[in-house]
């Protein structure tokens, strides 16, 4: 089978960055093309040498179109917005689509979901395989406890992430929901302040913190009476959310269409 020809989205961000040097250390992978806002002042510039990986021929556009139209897939972390709209552009050609972005609303959901009827897509809160692993861990072990056992998740990231709870806290909430059977969406806690009276029974509670240049430290506490037990996963460099992207383009490929997770790239969705 050939290389999979794959456009990198937001190719000047950290994250970009990180995804165009990963491509080029992956076997069965090339990069196909790379994108960036319309306002960017680099435009035009090379990825491979945003990258730090010399010149590669590939410019930043601000154009997805044609790229989607003869690329395999695209990777995607970027805003909300702009992930719906490159969603819509792979649905126009049946392509892959890798969906990083997070505080995407209910709204951007549905309209992804949409597109997935015709493109592949995985999304996920966080692409790491061992953020994925500590997902599918905290499913089991809220479905073992009983409800004696109070769910706290506690994240903290850098001072430049722009939304909270975090896409992967949102996403260990939902695995432990799921693990008791409840909708997320009526137990989550994300704020207390003031004199809030005690913790109420089934709370999924969050707290959110921020600071220095941490990359992400995630930790699920399940707390009964006289015991805890703590789950905790800590990303030290943003590549592994890159390899963990690249992982589950290599996996969309040749799916059919649909709305996947990393849990299915992984096979832990009946764990």
């Amino acid at each position: 089978m050939s290389d999979m020809r794959l456009i990198v989205a937001g190719a000047s961000g950290r994250m970009g960055r990180t995804l165009v040097k990963a491509i080029a250390q992956t076997p069965g992978l090339v990069l196909a093309g790379a994108t960036e806002s319309a306002n960017s002042s680099l435009l035009g510039k090379d990825a491979g040498e945003l990258a730090g990986l010399g010149a590669n021929g590939v410019a930043l556009t601000a154009d997805a179109a044609p790229l989607i139209a003869t690329a395999d897939g695209i990777i995607d972390f970027t805003a909300p917005a702009a992930t719906v709209a490159f969603a819509a552009l792979a649905a126009q050609s049946g392509k892959v689509h890798i969906v990083g972005t997070t505080g995407l609303s209910p709204a951007d959901d549905e309209q992804i979901a949409q597109a997935a009827q015709r493109a592949v897509i995985v999304k996920s809160g966080n692409m790491s395989l061992g953020v994925n692993l500590l997902a599918a861990l905290t499913r089991r072990v809220a479905k073992t406890l009983d409800a004696s056992f109070d769910v706290e998740i506690l994240e903290m990231h850098h001072n430049q992430k722009v939304d909270a709870p975090s896409g992967t806290a949102l996403l260990l909430g939902h695995a432990a929901a799921q693990g008791r059977g409840v909708d997320l969406k009526t137990h989550a806690a994300k704020a207390r302040e003031g004199y809030t009276g005690a913790r109420k029974a089934g709370d999924i509670g969050f707290v959110s913190l921020r600071g220095g240049s941490v990359v992400g430290e995630h930790t699920v506490m399940f707390a009964g009476p006289a015991e805890r037990i703590e789950l905790t996963h800590k990303a030290e460099d943003r590549i592994i959310f890159a390899r963990g992207a690249l992982h589950a383009a290599l996996w969309a490929r040749g799916r059919s269409p649909g709305l996947y997770s990393m849990m299915d790239v992984l096979g832990l969705s009946d764990f």
